[in-house]
């Protein structure tokens, strides 16, 4: 059946699993949802994820959404090695720590604007979301003065999980090498990496235009 993923471009959890998919060299067929016209609503859609979120993953008869739920599986499935999620238990629970960080700090508060801009029609970001999103920037500082990457001295999913969401804030949120010089030189390494350019560039400008669309701003 191959490996199916229904997706949408400006999305940072789908960019999450489409790098992931590269980085462990998993052919798939992407699927693109058009969220305006509800397609992640339709009951076909529901009857694989009822709480009609993206990305989701097809293999074969496993069906699974949830990005970071799909990047621990891609790297268990198809992983040449253990460095991206190690086996080791303690290792494998800092990297755990650094996802379920992103999925319950950092995707939150960047989701805030979107849902409030794209779904609500607001035509403002507030000032108090943006103090969090950078609240957040600074947690991730923090880590990165404990280890070379986000979860260990080397790159792991956590990493692809945090870039898909913290170069998305860039465009609304520049981030002051000044006060986060750690995080800026992480993702300015992050950045220049061929499934960073090749799955994560082109839905952030998306994502921009979208939001930027929103508030006015050319």
């Amino acid at each position: 059946m191959g490996v199916k993923l229904y997706a949408a471009d400006f999305s940072p959890p789908v960019r999450s699993s489409m790098m992931a998919l590269d980085i462990f060299n998993v052919p798939f067929e992407k699927i693109t949802l058009n969220l305006l016209k509800l397609e992640h609503r339709t009951p076909e859609y529901l009857e694989k994820n009822p709480i009609h979120s993206i990305p989701v993953l097809e293999d074969g008869d496993l069906t699974l959404h949830d990005s970071h739920a799909i990047m621990a599986y891609l790297a268990d499935t198809y992983g040449k090695d253990e460095s991206w999620y190690p086996k080791d238990v303690k290792k494998r629970a800092l990297v755990n720590q650094k996802l379920f960080f992103t999925t319950g700090v950092i995707f939150p508060r960047l989701r805030i604007i979107t849902y409030y801009l794209l779904e609500k029609g607001r035509k403002t970001i507030e000032q108090e979301w943006l103090d969090n999103i950078e609240e957040a920037i600074g947690f991730v500082e923090q880590f990165l003065s404990r280890t070379k990457f986000i979860a260990l001295d080397h790159v792991t999913i956590a990493d692809i999980a945090v870039l898909s969401h913290l170069s998305s804030v860039e465009p609304i949120l520049p981030i002051d090498p000044k006060k986060y010089p750690k995080t800026v030189a992480w993702l300015e390494i992050m950045k220049a990496t061929p499934y960073c350019k090749k799955y994560n560039e082109e839905g952030v400008k998306s994502l921009t235009a979208i939001i930027y669309h929103a508030i006015g701003k050319k």
